[in-house]
């Protein structure tokens, strides 16, 4: 019986010890591809403009931007600088854009955006892309119509 007791309790301690070495194992993993998908989505921020978005069980992805980055743009714009030195010189005054075509622009802009985001989700696009065609002939008439 002691045998018995003594061997479980060693089959307990072992599997304690896989355990722990099973959760370091996993932490340093979780934190390599999180490091990654940090990396990834600057580079797909700087490449695209826009931020990646999670899958939808990911509620937030939140990352403090390296100093990486933003040292190179500090150093990328400053040889341009001094290359290029700026003269000044006037500006025409240019109509101000009519208010409505102004408010179609605006419209057909967050459209468009909304359209994006529909797919990148893959939601249904037939209502989003009718709309832009709407807005699109709406905004060609308007700008032809005389002022």
């Amino acid at each position: 019986m002691a045998d018995v007791i003594s061997d479980y309790q060693k089959w307990k301690q072992q599997g304690e010890d896989l355990k722990a070495q099973a959760k370091q194992a996993m932490e340093s993993r979780f934190r390599q591809l999180l490091a990654e998908a940090v990396s990834l989505a600057e580079e797909y921020h700087a490449d695209f403009g826009t931020a990646l978005k999670p899958l939808p069980p990911v509620t937030a992805f939140r990352y403090k931007a390296s100093s990486k980055a933003k040292s190179k743009s500090k150093k990328a714009g400053k040889p341009n600088a001094a290359k290029t030195p700026e003269i000044a010189h006037p500006e025409p005054k240019e109509q101000k854009p009519d208010p409505k075509l102004a408010g179609l622009q605006k419209r057909l802009a967050a459209a468009k955006k909304k359209l994006e985001e529909a797919k990148a989700a893959g939601s249904p696009t037939r209502k989003l892309e009718d709309r832009i065609y709407e807005l699109e002939d709406e905004l060609g008439l308007a700008s032809k119509a005389p002022l």
